[in-house]
């Protein structure tokens, strides 16, 4: 039986303040990467968004995930992305921000491993498929009908 629970990935981070300070830098990173922004959705959006309320909403996200008291308000990932239309290797280059502002505030190993595995666990509401070759799902059984 353990008499001393581990901090939560929110206290170890050193709370709002920092991860605060961390999603600012990363939002910074992201709204301006050419790599992003080669996609004119995601160009639009981030111009039409503003950078605090998107980084507004990314704190809260990462602070909730993280096992801190607060509750992310935003809409769902899928409901936020889907119509950017985001692809695989978009999402390797936002990974790369990600790994680029871990490094610039030295975030140690363990939780680094944490927060990657919190962001990649929106992946699959995020990257859209490549689109398939052929007819659609519905097509195919009804030719099979």
């Amino acid at each position: 039986m353990q008499t001393q629970d581990k901090p939560s990935l929110y206290d170890r981070l050193g709370g709002v303040y920092n991860i605060a300070t961390v999603i600012d830098d990363l939002i910074d990173r992201v709204m301006v990467d050419p790599r992003l922004n080669a996609n004119p959705r995601v160009d639009e959006a981030h111009h039409r968004v503003s950078a605090a309320g998107f980084k507004y909403y990314v704190t809260e996200l990462a602070c909730s995930a993280a096992g801190g008291t607060q509750t992310y308000s935003g809409r769902s990932m899928g409901d936020s992305h889907r119509h950017l239309m985001i692809t695989e290797d978009e999402w390797r280059a936002f990974m790369d921000d990600v790994q680029q502002t871990l490094n610039k505030f030295e975030v140690p190993e363990p939780e680094r491993q944490e927060l990657i595995a919190i962001i990649e666990s929106t992946k699959e509401a995020i990257v859209v498929a490549p689109f398939q070759e052929g007819p659609a799902p519905e097509e195919r059984a009804e030719q099979r009908a």
